[in-house]
Formats: structure tokens, sequence, C-alpha cells
């Protein structure tokens, strides 16, 4: 009798955590997150450089994601790979860049880009006017909701 006692609560428990574990941090969430992060942090870096009427909504971003090393069955936290899809003012074609993320347990992530390849540039980029700011698009944190 306790031992199905204990299996009961085992059981309940399971089901009214299960969106706050590793199922509940999928591709999609993930996904959803991170391309208007990105997208908004494009517009905010160009406020910055002293360019400005650049419309969010215009770059289109997507992206795609998977998760990699042990486990890899695109849920939970842990390193992740994503590609955002964008459309920069002007180009017909889209850019695709690369993000290595880090994601934990409570849907927080840090993106950092893929210095190898890519539109980005590196950690630090250097004004027309001389001075060298940070890249905000180099690396950067974002949350979602895992539940």
């Amino acid at each position: 009798m306790r031992a199905t006692i204990a299996w009961s609560l085992v059981a309940l428990l399971g089901a009214a955590t299960g969106g706050c574990g590793p199922n509940g941090i999928t591709a999609r969430r993930i996904e959803h997150a991170l391309a208007p992060t990105f997208a908004n942090l494009i517009q905010t870096q160009e406020s910055l450089l002293g360019l400005t009427g650049l419309d969010v909504a215009a770059l289109r971003a997507s992206a795609t994601c998977h998760r990699i090393g042990p486990g890899n069955d695109n849920r939970g936290a842990g390193d992740w790979l994503c590609t955002i899809e964008w459309f920069p003012p002007g180009r017909r074609a889209p850019w695709l860049d690369k993000y290595e993320l880090s994601v934990t347990t409570d849907g927080c992530y840090t993106a950092t880009a893929d210095g190898e390849e890519g539109h980005l540039g590196g950690p630090r980029i250097t004004l027309r006017s001389g001075p060298t700011i940070a890249n905000l698009l180099y690396a950067f944190d974002g949350c979602f909701d895992p539940t």
C-alpha cells in the first residue's frame, strides 16, 4: 500500500512540474525568443551608430535551432546551435548568422556569435568617428518562458 501511495505521489509531482524542467525548453521556444531579441538588438545598435529609421519587422528575422551534445533530442537545457536568417535593409537575399547558445533550466540563455562566419563582426566595433564600442550583436543574453 505504501509503495502504491509513493508511486502515486511521484506521478502526481511529475505531472505538476512537467513544464518546468527540460521538457519546457524546446527548439521552438528558443527560436521564438532569439529572433526578435536579435532584431531588436540590430535596431538598438543602429541607433548607437547614429542611424535611424530601421524597421525591425522589415528585417524578417527568424531562427532555426538544434541542441548539440549528449542527449540530442532538441529539448532541455544545455548547448544549442542556432542560425538566424534576416534581411538587412536594401537586400533581397537573406543573411545567415550562427550563434552558439548556452540555455539554462530557467529558460535564460547566452548567445555568442560564431566568429568564423557571418556578418556581425567581432566583440567590439570601431565607429567611423574613432571610438570603439561593444558589439551588441556579438554576444547577448535573453530569457523565455519554459512553461
